[in-house]
């Protein structure tokens, strides 16, 4: 790709035709793009007080909501925009103005998804927000909305999603620093408000069977990476979850193993040309062959893969002289700002310049490859569906085996399969009230801002139920 203008922050624009429109075609969205049947939704009446002290001048309110999936904006809208007025008009509540939410979305969605998505989440009241750099024009967005706004403002303290229904990523800290920010903003012109986060869950069940679908995929995955797919069993009404955790641990080393051969071969990194991971057997009555043996194959298969995610890190950092530093999260992070540093930059002066900026750009763009498979394959995780074989854990990880097959087939990821249709899950968590810890920010604000968001991590956890066993 040729290097492209600089990338400017997009400032909210709410338009309320485009409100209307977006309330009208939120039923439809929800049925026909994301699967979504039906949201179930625990603890309405937290809400409630929150939008009755909101509205009433007591507070200034930041919606902190779980982010597992694409589709959380989606059924925080409709519990904004439906679950909640719904409920008001039983309880003989006029909400005015008439509830809605602003948001930060990641500067990097209009990238993948089109100058359209970016300008509905404008016209939404979405103010972007670059994750790897300090971006001051959202900050300052963001804290004059959280302070004045006329709505709530939400954000995903995750930073990103997950893929993972039952598993909570590890907070980062903006989340609880705007609020500490407003909160001593409200102190110093002595308003009267208070500060509160609202804690909301979100997480997905499949309203039906799964186990079909699941095989299917899992079939098609093991083809693609050159497995025999097994057939189910014809005498079985659906897939015994048994029969189908070898395999799935199978398809994952073998990806693991094709993709350690490539770096090894290719960009000749230092990885191990005979996998160290133990086997799990392909036999639905016996999954170990030893007592532990299971736990032990999962964890080599986690200590190769992190040291696959590493090498294909180190292949981008090293291209763009950027030093490993963090967790993989914020190094992803920080190698995407530096990669849209090379690719959207002002025009050079002459026309030789220029092509030698676009010749560099398509480089990082395809270097930029390798942090997107990490990306994708970085979720991944052999205990996760071993401790509670669910279809819901299946789906989970499957699908980001099929993210990390698609990066490297050339395919848009954004065409993720449908497995069948699901009911939403949204739980009210317990209001955090954060003025009382000024005094203990003021003292200290990394570790007020460290505690707070422990808090919250803490709070997120309680509302993720546990999937059930079987369908």
């Amino acid at each position: 790709m040729p290097a492209a203008a600089p990338l400017d922050f997009l400032p909210p624009r709410l338009d309320g035709r485009v409100l209307a429109l977006g309330r009208r075609l939120l039923p439809w969205y929800l049925r026909r793009q994301c699967a979504i049947t039906s949201i179930e939704v625990q603890h309405l009446e937290r809400l409630v007080v929150a939008m009755d002290r909101f509205q009433a001048g007591e507070t200034r309110l930041l919606l902190a909501f779980r982010h597992p999936s694409v589709d959380d904006p989606a059924c925080l809208a409709h519990l904004i925009w439906r679950d909640l007025p719904r409920e008001g008009r039983r309880l003989g509540r006029r909400w005015r103005p008439f509830p809605h939410f602003q948001f930060l979305y990641d500067r990097g969605i209009p990238l993948w998804a089109g100058p359209r998505i970016g300008w509905l989440l404008q016209r939404l009241g979405g103010c972007s927000i670059q994750r790897g750099k300090l971006d001051t024009a959202a900050l300052r967005t963001a804290r004059q909305l959280l302070l004045d706004g006329p709505y709530p403002l939400a954000v995903a303290p995750e930073g990103a999603t997950n893929g993972h229904n039952e598993r909570l990523s590890a907070l980062e800290p903006g989340a609880a620093q705007l609020a500490f920010w407003t909160a001593a903003d409200l102190a110093k012109t002595q308003r009267p408000e208070a500060m509160t986060v609202l804690p909301i869950g979100v997480q997905y069940r499949f309203s039906g069977n799964a186990w079909p679908a699941i095989e299917t995929l899992l079939s098609q995955l093991e083809r693609q990476c050159g497995l025999v797919a097994q057939p189910a069993p014809q005498t079985a009404p659906q897939p015994d979850p048994a029969a189908l955790y070898p395999r799935l641990f199978a398809l994952a080393e073998r990806m693991l193993t094709l993709m350690e051969t490539f770096y090894r071969e290719s960009y000749h990194r230092d990885l191990p040309s005979t996998p160290a991971t133990a086997t799990v057997t392909s036999s639905a009555s016996t999954t170990a062959t030893a007592p532990g043996a299971a736990e032990t194959a999962n964890l080599a298969l986690a200590q190769r893969l992190r040291r696959l995610l590493e090498t294909a890190l180190a292949e981008v950092e090293e291209s763009l002289a950027i030093e490993p530093r963090g967790d993989l999260a914020s190094r992803c992070r920080r190698l995407e700002q530096a990669a849209w540093d090379r690719l959207y930059l002002a025009a050079p002066p002459t026309p030789l310049e220029r092509g030698l900026a676009n010749r560099l750009a398509e480089e990082t763009a395809q270097r930029l490859w390798h942090m997107r498979l990490v990306e994708s394959f970085v979720a991944v995780s052999g205990d996760y569906v071993k401790e509670r074989p669910s279809q819901e854990r299946f789906a989970d990880t499957l699908l980001l085996l099929w993210d990390t097959q698609a990066r490297i087939l050339g395919q848009d990821p954004g065409t993720r399969p449908q497995l069948g249709p699901r009911t939403a899950r949204v739980s009210l968590g317990e209001p955090m009230a954060v003025t009382p810890l000024l005094e203990d920010y003021h003292r200290d604000r990394r570790r007020a801002v460290a505690r707070l968001t422990a808090d919250l991590q803490s709070q997120l956890e309680t509302l993720i139920v546990p999937s059930g066993l079987a369908a």
